[in-house]
Parts: structure tokens; sequence; C-alpha cells
């Protein structure tokens, strides 16, 4: 098994304390997330035989040896997901993802919607109190959310949500011409008047996107609260985006985000509403003894506390992460806070030890 150093990524809605906390530094700005795997965009780091590789390069001289044959034969000579610690400080752009079908489809294209021909499915496993928009409320009762606010401008977004049609109220939205900052600041005024989270909710992404319409996402979306521990996976279609807190992320080992507002990077109106499913509701995981088992083949994680020792058979890719404590891995290796191991499937049954908490990450192949 390989130590792993792992690249951090600075968003600017990213924390100056909770990675850099987890991992015993003093960051010098925002830190966003910190990626276990072998993402083109952000593989970790190994060292064998005292020559420094990424792991997609280890991956890719030995690709049975190091996924096993089942990974292999199901998602080809790539780690089919991407670990992650995710540091929330201001909420990200709302978003959708495709799911396998679409994203194939999206990359032959070639219309610059989608980077690579792989689903992004996510599971989102809380370490701190993690609160999110994630799912399309019933239409009808965005039509009385948006309605309550009495701005003359939303009347086409209000018949529509009440006609139950929730993606023609978003293009509605996403389509408003003119004066986009008065508008805000009309919706602003109206919902500061509401002593509710949600619309409290709408005057704090105004002020972050004051141009933006889609700061009503709070009153047309469902909101969740996940407490350490609590874990909820979001399928392919549903409309999210993450608002607070710290936890541990993993996805499906992809780039393909479609953006419908809350950002400054570019919308395709038409693409976006065919991809998000305006039924789609992320779903609670509750963990199947140490494991949550989300309803997609490329990732299943777990959470694990050893005590005494827990072994883990052989035969697949795996990743620990250590959160918390010392955690023991094999015979060797003992991990701290931050720390991260790849265990190839050539490694056989490993078994971890200790006083601490530590994740792991593998496909659901066997």
């Amino acid at each position: 098994m390989d130590l792993l150093t792992n690249a951090i990524k600075a968003h600017p809605w990213g924390s100056r304390t909770a990675i850099a906390g987890l991992t015993g530094r003093t960051a010098s700005g925002p830190e966003a997330e910190m990626w276990f795997g072998a993402h083109p965009s952000g593989p970790s780091r190994l060292t064998r035989d005292g020559v420094v590789l990424t792991l997609a390069d280890a991956i890719a001289a030995d690709p049975v040896a190091e996924l096993g044959r089942p990974s292999v034969e199901r998602f080809g000579e790539r780690l089919p997901y991407l670990l992650k610690l995710i540091a929330v400080e201001r909420p990200l752009s709302l978003q959708v993802h495709p799911d396998a079908e679409q994203a194939a489809d999206g990359h032959a294209r070639g219309d610059g919607n989608y980077c690579d021909p792989w689903p992004k499915p996510e599971l989102i496993c809380a370490l701190t109190p993690f609160s999110a928009l994630a799912g399309l409320r019933a239409p009808e009762q965005a039509a009385m959310l948006v309605e309550r606010l009495g701005v003359a401008a939303m009347r086409p977004v209000v018949a529509r949500l009440a006609a139950g049609d929730m993606l023609s109220a978003l293009r509605v939205l996403l389509d408003l011409p003119g004066a986009r900052a008065d508008l805000v600041r009309s919706i602003v005024w109206a919902a500061s008047a509401v002593h509710h989270p949600d619309y409290e909710l709408v005057t704090r992404l105004a002020r972050l996107y004051p141009e933006d319409p889609l700061v009503l996402a709070p009153l047309l979306m469902r909101r969740h609260e996940l407490e350490p521990g609590q874990a909820m996976y979001l399928g392919a279609g549903v409309l999210h985006c993450y608002i607070s807190g710290f936890g541990v992320e993993i996805m499906g080992s992809s780039d393909n985000v479609l953006r419908a507002g809350l950002t400054g990077k570019p919308i395709d109106v038409d693409e976006l509403l065919r991809v998000t499913d305006a039924a789609a509701v992320p779903l609670p995981v509750e963990p199947d003894g140490d494991a949550y088992v989300p309803p997609c083949p490329e990732f299943l994680l777990r959470r694990i506390v050893p005590g005494p020792g827990r072994t883990l058979p052989g035969a697949l890719p795996r990743i620990l992460l250590c959160v918390e404590g010392v955690v023991q891995a094999g015979d060797e290796v003992k991990l701290r806070p931050g720390d991260s191991v790849f265990v190839p499937a050539s490694e056989g049954p490993v078994t971890v030890a200790g006083d601490g908490t530590v994740f792991c990450a593998e496909p659901r192949v066997l």
C-alpha cells in the first residue's frame, strides 16, 4: 500500500480552517477540497522505489494489479471514484449532473458541456453539521412561497409553478431579460420582511450574487440539514447546492457539471433543463454496518472505527482516509488525521486497528 500526497483546491467558497485544522496546518487562503484519487485534474501522488509518480500513472502501468479484474471489467482501466474532503464556507453554484447515457452522448457531441463520458453520482457524509439545497419542491408549494414575496415580476414564475411546471418556471428565471439587479433588490426587500430560514437564505445568496434571480433557489428547492455521520446521495438529475459545512464526499470520477445559477460560469439553459429531473430527490443513506451503500456501482463509502481490528478483504482498489485519532493500516502504515493510503487490489486483505476513525472508498463490483 502507498501513502498519498493529495491536491488541495483553493476555491473561494472554501474554508481557511476546516481542512487545515484537520491536517494540522495553517492555510494561506480558502481551501475548498482535498482530492484523493486518480482524476487528471488533481491526481494523488505516491512514491515507489524512490520514484514519485501519480496514482493515475501507477494504475496505467498495471491496471489489473492496481484495480483488480472485476473493476477493470466493469469500469475500464481507471479508478471509478474520487474521494474528497469538502469544506463549504460559502454556497457553491447551483448545479446538476448527467447520468451515464447523457454523459456519453454529450461528450460524443463535443458541444463543450461535457468534459468526459462519465456520470457523476455523489454521496456526502457530514463531519460537522452540513447544510444543502437538493431536489425541487412540489411546484404548488414553491408557487405559494414565491407568491408570498409579492414581487410583480415573479407572476409568470408563480403561474408556471401553480400549473405544476417547475422546469418551465426555472426557464423563466434563467431567461429573464433587463435589469436583474433591480429585480434581485425587490426580491431581497420582500424576503427580508419574512422571518423564516428559507427567506433569510434568499437574502444571504443575494449579497453574494446581486444580479442572479436564482437567489430564489431556497423557495424552489428542498433544504437538508445533516448531522455528523449522516449521509445523502445525489444521483443524476438532482438539482443541488451545498450551503455550508465540512464533510467527506465520494463521487464518480468525472468533471461533468451543468450549472443553473449562483455562479459566474456559463449556463447552457437548454441542456441544463434537459438533464434536470424535476421529480428527482436526494436519498438519505443509512449505514449498513459500517458501509454507506448508494444505488450506483462506482463507489461505496465505509466509516470505520476499528478498535482492536477490522479486516477488509482484498481484490478491490481502496483509499483509506483518517479523519480522527490514530489508525494502523496493515503492519507498517500509521495514519493520523488527513493521512491517506492507496491499497491496490493485489495487496490482499488489510487489517485496520486503533482508536480513530477512517473512511474507506471502494467500487461496488464484488
